[in-house]
């Protein structure tokens, strides 16, 4: 049985590159973001096992009709990827208004709830795969602002927690934890003089950027058969920075 793979985020960063390793890989893929061109050109690549949504993974709503029309295209998910997340520029509390935090929750967090939960009945029948994207930032404090920070603990604790719920129904939860990954939503330490880039690869013990092809790869493992026993685990792919 081929799998059927959902992918939130997938117009760019981990979620585009994870796209493409399960289509390298001969599987179904479905994707959900608000970017339509990047998706567009995977279909145009890959006709017959790609399709997409279009839409704010924040409204229920969008969440249900593209799985509607995931069913009706390649049928169940037995994998879903929860990739979909943004940051919050490193704002300490007392910067970080309260329209501020509810669209980080609403993005990182609420939407893997609604989704997840909506998807929990055909993935527990057909014993599929849940991959939540966490981040170091979930494991330490400094990776990123107060909301985004509280957001990817919550993807931790939602992630065990799910993962312990369900373990005897053969439903394999995990998530990875990515450090200093080059994407779009990391553009920001690269502007100017890049110094901020620099200073993290010099901060990171292998002295440079992850790749979010490395991360797609790290997934394709942890959907396969081969990771069936790995079950609630936050995998960091930090080229070393939780050492410190």
């Amino acid at each position: 049985m081929k799998q059927v793979v959902f992918i939130t985020g997938a117009a760019s960063g981990i979620g585009a590159a994870q796209a493409r390793a399960f289509l390298a890989a001969d599987a179904y893929v479905f994707g959900l973001d608000q970017q339509k061109e990047p998706l567009l050109e995977l279909r145009e690549t890959y006709p017959n096992q790609f399709a997409f949504a279009i839409g704010d993974v924040r409204d229920e709503n969008v969440l249900q009709l593209a799985v509607h029309h995931c069913h009706d295209v390649f049928g169940k998910v037995n994998v879903l990827l929860n990739t979909a997340g943004v940051l919050d520029d490193y704002r300490p509390l007392g910067d970080t208004t309260a329209e501020e935090w509810r669209r980080i929750m609403d993005t990182n967090l609420n939407s893997l709830f609604y989704l997840t939960k909506l998807l929990l009945p055909e993935l527990l029948a057909q014993k599929g795969t849940v991959i939540n994207m966490a981040s170091i930032a979930g494991l330490v404090a400094g990776g990123g602002g107060i909301a985004y920070t509280t957001s990817k603990h919550a993807i931790v604790g939602f992630t065990k927690q799910l993962a312990l719920d369900y373990a005897k129904d053969g439903l394999r939860v995990n998530a990875i934890a990515p450090g200093a990954i080059e994407t779009p939503m990391n553009q920001a330490d690269f502007a100017g003089d890049g110094a901020m880039a620099r200073w993290v690869a010099e901060e990171t013990p292998v002295k440079r950027w992850g790749t979010a092809t490395e991360v797609a790869e790290l997934t394709l493992f942890l959907a396969s058969e081969q990771a069936r026993y790995m079950q609630g685990n936050i995998i960091p792919i930090d080229g070393g920075w939780l050492l410190k």
